[in-house]
């Protein structure tokens, strides 16, 4: 039997890896097809402590957001960088579509440590103003962005 490149991953097996990993406060929940995980992220031993949820439907990219605390009011009305949306806070840790990340690839080696990376760079950007995590900074969602400034004017 001939193999046409590596072995996409199914969503049981994501959740596998990810369980036997020793992530801090992990948990998730599995369904068919698609799965649910929640970790806390400290980036430096000084940085505050995150907590990151990825989502994943089998086949699909995954999406790693970032539930606590409030990127957006540690942002102080600034919009946040490196996102794809604003709220919920749906970071970016690849470009979709370029082989970054691949449904062969497991969860717990890329989106995981990417997220703590871009959390390590989000603090230096609350200091700086500047973004130094490079990569392209994609269009955010234009409904999160004007729901994003529509909270600002009311308050």
């Amino acid at each position: 039997m001939r193999s046409d490149g590596p072995r996409r991953l199914t969503a049981a097996q994501q959740y596998a890896s990810l369980q036997t990993a020793r992530l801090s406060g992990a948990h998730g929940s599995l369904r068919i097809g698609r799965l649910t995980w929640e970790f806390e992220a400290q980036p430096l031993p000084i940085s505050r402590l995150y907590r990151v949820r990825v989502q994943y439907r089998q086949g699909a990219t995954p999406d790693a957001l970032v539930i606590a605390p409030d990127l957006e009011a540690l942002a102080d009305g600034r919009d946040l960088p490196h996102v794809y949306q604003q709220r919920p806070t749906r970071i970016c840790l690849y470009m979709p579509g370029t082989g970054e990340w691949r449904p062969d690839k497991r969860i717990v080696d890329t989106i995981v440590p990417w997220a703590v990376l871009w959390l390590f760079y989000f603090e230096d950007w609350l200091i700086t103003g500047e973004w130094s995590g490079g990569g392209e900074h994609p269009k955010v969602k234009d409904d999160a962005k004007k729901n994003s400034r529509d909270r600002r004017r009311r308050d």
